[in-house]
């Protein structure tokens, strides 16, 4: 009795789940956890951007904070400054002159020491070499690619865009689908920004000829101003704080009612900050955000507590979006836009009629089928196939599965191999009787043969879907998922609940062979 009331209790469930995504108008009767089953990008209509992540530019920021690094080694007055010249990026790496070949293996030791395993330190005569191990250009590629995966998923859900898909795709892109937007252009620019934030100190000791001879010396950096590119202003390239460092970051209003972004940092950037405001009172610093110049205001007294503000002109609107970017963090690599695609929503609704009439007609053949086949064995069959199809809607939309034309070919499929599941212990049964066994034993007996069977077939046909999950993308995930809980609920529908049914036919008689037809 229990196990019927539990099986019962399952299928009005899984049934229940399912109206909303039926009836949309009914979904807020519903509790938020219960929800229609949202339609993917072929369905809905939307936009779909393929990104394409420049980690070469990433490799060549390394290696010029590597330069940096190998600079302050050497130079570490408390373990003994090591004379060197000729200090410069190789690309790969960085090279340098040690003056004294007899601080030759003191500089090796020191770097990698400093450095750790991540770099390859050698030497050739007076020369030393430092670049980054295969290990670990690997490792930084592949960790480039899963935060810009974070950051662009940060940046998106920022904007409240629902149901967006976004995957990595061959190692090196991006593919994000958009449901429901008609006009990317505006998430497009705003996930393409690398909002790289940093604070530089202004180089006031610069003088006009150098300016305009744009050859700026070592250690100073000649930076455009965001708001006028034509002006242009010298910084240290020394990062005072780094964006990395921001905790927060909000749009507001100053005391004049103009937008503003105010930030908060972390307690290692805050003391950072704080030193940096404690030490340099009355100078300028620049606040630089993606090689542009923000602001270059002056520090007129010390910011001990790690909070600020940027003004800058902003309009409302773009307070929000950079204080969306500086709080989704800095890509480690650009992005760029390699393939950009919309759906209408017309055609999304075309796919979705021509879809429902041929999933109709599909199930309807198959409901006549089983009927004139079967009988009433056929209508409980027929029966069982329905609450399979609302059951696989159901717990789909439950575990917020997006239904894309590949997973309502996933569904039909598994509605196939349903009936296939209904089958065999159908015609198990009709083996039994003619055998001779009493039709009440030949029910048992033939679901109790057949269980094996079908379950050998349902397996086989959940290892092929999680392999397609495993491997597949986008649509091919989407087949699989349905593919995957539609075997789920015709285990439970045709080895389960059509026992039950049947048995409650039977009410512990055997009846007449009629429910069955022989030919």
């Amino acid at each position: 009795m229990f196990k019927k009331l539990f099986v019962v209790f399952v299928t009005l469930f899984g049934v229940l789940l399912a109206v909303p995504s039926l009836s949309p108008s009914l979904a807020p009767y519903f509790p938020s956890w219960i929800q229609p089953i949202p339609l993917g990008l072929d369905l809905k209509g939307g936009a779909q951007i393929l990104l394409e992540v420049d980690t070469e530019v990433m490799l060549k920021e390394k290696s010029a904070q590597l330069y940096e690094e190998v600079r302050s080694a050497m130079i570490d007055r408390d373990k003994g400054i090591i004379r060197f010249s000729d200090l410069h990026n190789t690309g790969d790496g960085v090279s340098l002159n040690v003056r004294d070949s007899g601080d030759m293996s003191k500089a090796k030791g020191r770097l990698k020491k400093v450095l750790g395993a991540n770099v390859d330190v050698s030497s050739s005569g007076k020369t030393l070499s430092v670049s980054y191990t295969s290990k670990a250009r690997e490792e930084m590629i592949s960790d480039a690619m899963t935060r810009s995966i974070e950051i662009v998923r940060r940046r998106i859900d920022a904007l409240g865009t629902k149901e967006p898909s976004i995957q990595s795709q061959s190692g090196k892109y991006i593919l994000i689908q958009l449901p429901g937007v008609d006009n990317p252009e505006h998430i497009k620019e705003l996930i393409g920004q690398t909002a790289k934030m940093t604070f530089h100190l202004v180089n006031e000791n610069i003088t006009n000829a150098q300016l305009e001879s744009k050859h700026a010396p070592s250690g100073t950096l000649f930076l455009p101003m965001m708001d006028n590119p034509n002006q242009v202003l010298p910084v240290y390239s020394h990062v005072e704080v780094s964006g990395d460092s921001l905790k927060n970051s909000q749009a507001d209003f100053d005391q004049n009612n103009m937008p503003v972004v105010t930030t908060e940092f972390d307690a290692s950037g805050a003391r950072r900050f704080a030193r940096l405001t404690t030490e340099h009172v009355n100078e300028r610093f620049a606040i630089v955000l993606d090689g542009k110049i923000l602001s270059a205001p002056t520090i007129r007294e010390p910011i001990p507590g790690g909070r600020g503000q940027i003004s800058g002109g902003f309009t409302l609107q773009g307070a929000k979006d950079l204080a969306v970017l500086l709080r989704s963090g800095a890509l480690p690599a650009p992005l760029e836009v390699i393939e950009e695609r919309t759906v209408g929503a017309g055609l999304g609704a075309d796919t979705i009629a021509t879809g429902k009439i041929g999933s109709v007609v599909g199930v309807l053949f198959v409901l006549v089928f089983m009927l004139m086949l079967y009988g009433l064995f056929g209508l409980i069959a027929d029966a069982v196939l329905i609450v399979n199809l609302l059951m696989i809607i159901g717990v789909s939309a439950l575990f917020g599965a997006t239904l894309t034309l590949p997973g309502i070919a996933g569904i039909v499929l598994t509605l196939g191999m349903a009936v296939d599941a209904n089958i065999l212990p159908f015609e198990r049964i009709r083996d039994e009787v003619r055998s001779g066994v009493p039709t009440l034993r030949a029910v048992d007996y033939g679901f109790k043969r057949s269980t094996k069977t079908v379950l050998d077939g349902e397996l086989t046909n959940l290892i092929c879907a999680l392999i397609l999950f495993q491997f597949g993308a986008g649509p091919i995930r989407g087949f699989a998922v349905t593919l995957s809980i539609g075997v789920m609920t015709t285990l439970f529908t045709c080895l389960v609940l059509s026992k039950i049914l049947i048995d409650y036919y039977m009410n512990g008689k055997s009846k007449k062979i009629g429910y069955i037809r022989m030919k």
